[in-house]
């Protein structure tokens, strides 16, 4: 077991461009020191220039795929050189009728170095193992399913 730690902060201010209305933004503090900027989407009146909650989630899902497939390779003995992803969360009106995000779809980009370069069928296996396996995608009710080339 482990334990995973942020500190949320947020002071009234008013809203950039609707001054009838509060800021949306605050900051995310991780226990590394670094600071995220955060802010509602834009859809809901947040700051175009900071993060939201759901490219939050959407990021996370990603990276822990990511570095699943990364260890899932390396003890397979692939050396991966690169690995690129472009996710895309949906935030639509879900089975509860409320709005939540729905499905991610995760668009991996690898490139291997080396001899040992996996054909089709491993790297759709690699994706496969990493997918079962990553603890955020195990954590959410949202689909979530790869894209590959």
């Amino acid at each position: 077991m482990s334990e995973h730690q942020s500190a949320i902060r947020w002071q009234r201010n008013t809203h950039e461009t609707e001054t009838n209305t509060y800021s949306r933004n605050h900051q995310v503090m991780l226990n590394g020191g670094q600071q995220v900027d955060v802010s509602a989407s834009v859809d809901f009146k947040g700051d175009p220039g900071c993060a939201d909650p759901e490219q939050m989630l959407v990021s996370a899902v990603s990276s822990c795929h990511m570095l699943f497939f990364l260890a899932i390779a390396e003890f397979q003995g692939y050396e991966v050189d690169t690995y690129e992803d472009n996710p895309v969360g949906y935030l639509e009106r879900g089975e509860k009728k409320s709005m939540e995000v729905t499905r991610i779809v995760l668009s991996p980009q690898v490139r291997f170095a080396g001899e040992s370069v996996p054909d089709e069928s491993a790297l759709a296996r690699l994706h496969a193992s990493a997918h079962k396996n990553c603890f955020i995608r195990n954590s959410i009710t949202a689909e979530v399913t790869i894209d590959q080339p």
